[in-house]
């Protein structure tokens, strides 16, 4: 499916269904393939829905004049949310998708009534961990050698160094392999990933004033992180649940950041649980 936003072409996915909506949002070069484990257990009961952003791992290239900073692309799914008509939504995000629905929390998006947070940017950790600086420096090439430098990628050896996806997930490498094809294959991806970096660089910090409102989101949130993290530190999710009037931590062992991946029945449990409670 697609959908036309001020950006260009967005795909998503949606499974329909009658029972409650929820949108997941993936992270830094991913797409929404991340969340097919999850989503293929929560479509059962569940209205999943799951856009594609330009985060570097989309196929539909964006407009030249597209703000494709972070906070861009976070007003950006709120444009989704609201071209969809989606209502009463539940808003999962793991790694920079995480970032992006707390950006909307201080905004206090009033088409969202519950929020799931797994592993993910917070606070000053950004660009997070040896992974997240490795990918943003990367930014500083020409899309070209950008793209030469991505060509590395295709050998699993690469993506599971920890400057690639190594210190992401444990069990996922068949879906990161294809998370780097369209910067390998499509010059104009190239060039929005490239984009897209280095305005993330530019702006280190964009997280840190909207954690000062996160208090003021007074919907019920769920903090899943992965205990044995080395990306975004365990100590950031005890934090965020601290930090929010109705948040709740769990932590789920055997796994790295990317929960959907390495963990995705668990965290289908506990976002059904948390949904349907």
């Amino acid at each position: 499916m697609q959908v036309e936003l001020s950006a260009g072409t967005a795909e998503y996915t949606d499974s329909g269904g009658p029972g409650p909506v929820v949108v997941l949002v993936h992270g830094l070069l991913m797409n929404g393939s991340l969340w097919d484990g999850p989503v293929a257990d929560l479509a059962a009961d569940h209205r999943c829905v799951v856009p594609t952003l330009p985060l570097g791992a989309h196929r539909r290239p964006v407009r030249a004049d597209a703000d494709l900073s972070l906070p861009g692309i976070a007003r950006l799914l709120g444009e989704f949310l609201a071209r969809l008509d989606l209502r009463d939504v539940t808003l999962v995000g793991v790694d920079t998708g995480g970032a992006l629905v707390q950006l909307l929390m201080a905004d206090g998006v009033a088409r969202v009534s519950r929020v799931v947070l797994g592993s993910c940017e917070a606070f000053d950790n950004f660009p997070p961990g040896l992974t997240g600086k490795t990918v943003v420096t990367s930014g500083k090439l020409s899309p070209r050698l950008f793209g030469l430098f991505m060509q590395q990628m295709r050998l699993r050896a690469v993506r599971r160094l920890p400057i690639a996806f190594g210190r992401l997930t444990k069990r996922g490498d068949a879906t990161t392999a294809g998370w780097v094809r369209p910067i390998l294959t499509d010059a104009a991806i190239r060039r929005d990933a490239v984009r897209m970096l280095r305005a993330a660089g530019a702006d280190p910090g964009f997280l840190r004033e909207p954690a000062e409102r996160l208090p003021a989101f007074d919907r019920p949130v769920l903090v899943v992180w992965a205990s044995e993290d080395r990306v975004m530190p365990p100590e950031h999710g005890r934090r965020l649940a601290a930090l929010l009037p109705k948040g709740k931590l769990v932590e789920v062992a055997d796994s790295y950041t990317l929960l959907p991946l390495d963990q995705p029945a668990e965290f289908a449990r506990l976002v059904r649980e948390f949904t349907t409670r």
